[in-house]
């Protein structure tokens, strides 16, 4: 069983920036891949960023410049760096752990984006 706990989401005015955490129960290092997810309201949940064990990183179009992930095998964590924010760009943001077995998720965390 893999427990998720993203901390970091908040208020923030347009053009701000956030730094999401994702702290792992178990030693990332052996899982394939990490990611962030995001949910607005009335719409579906959609891929923000992915990054692999071996650190190859992926982003959506709509973060693309302004987001970084990365990951820290030491402390098990995985980090969404977020600048330029945009109105657009709230939700309540997951983690999410791929396994060989299954996938988990965290609880979320919610970014507001507004002045």
């Amino acid at each position: 069983q893999v427990q998720l706990v993203e901390s970091g989401g908040g208020l923030v005015q347009p053009g701000g920036s956030l730094t999401l955490s994702c702290a792992a129960s178990i030693r990332i290092f052996s899982i394939p891949t990490m990611a962030w997810y995001r949910q607005a309201p009335g719409k579906q949940r959609e891929l923000v960023a992915t990054i692999t064990r071996a650190g190859r990183t992926n982003y959506a179009d709509s973060v693309k410049g302004r987001f970084t992930i990365s990951r820290d095998n030491a402390n098990n964590t995985v980090y969404l760096q977020m600048n330029s924010l945009k109105p657009e760009d709230t939700a309540v943001y997951y983690c999410n752990a791929e396994t060989t077995a299954r996938g988990y998720w965290g609880q979320g965390t919610q970014v507001t984006v507004s002045s």
